[in-house]
């Protein structure tokens, strides 16, 4: 049997062939790019941008819902104040979402 295997001659190759097999292989990377990677890659810019332009009194939503105003800036932390008198030091990266001016009166 393996020596009737070996004996086989292969097909002549087909050119095109080799492209149309992958064919179907880069189009789905190719649609994977667009509706998932390039999305979350415009997210991580657009927060590296929110984390380097924070400054002491804006006001922030922190990752775990914390609402308050920024008091003091660090090169890796600020402090938000929470409450009157009540302050909480977070990592850059854990404000999620910066507020307009003006909506800690309204809460």
């Amino acid at each position: 049997m393996i020596s009737l295997a070996h004996a086989q001659t292969a097909g002549a190759a087909d050119p095109t062939g080799g492209f149309m097999q992958l064919l179907p292989m880069i189009l789905m990377f190719v649609v994977l790019w667009f509706l998932m990677i390039r999305p979350q890659m415009k997210k991580a810019k657009e927060h590296k941008q929110l984390i380097a332009a924070l400054q002491k009194g804006d006001e922030v939503v922190t990752g775990g819902g914390l609402v308050g105003r920024i008091t003091k800036v660090d090169e890796n932390y600020v402090t938000v104040e929470i409450a009157e008198g009540t302050e909480v030091i977070v990592q850059k990266p854990a404000v999620a979402i910066a507020l307009p001016k003006g909506t800690l009166k309204s809460l």
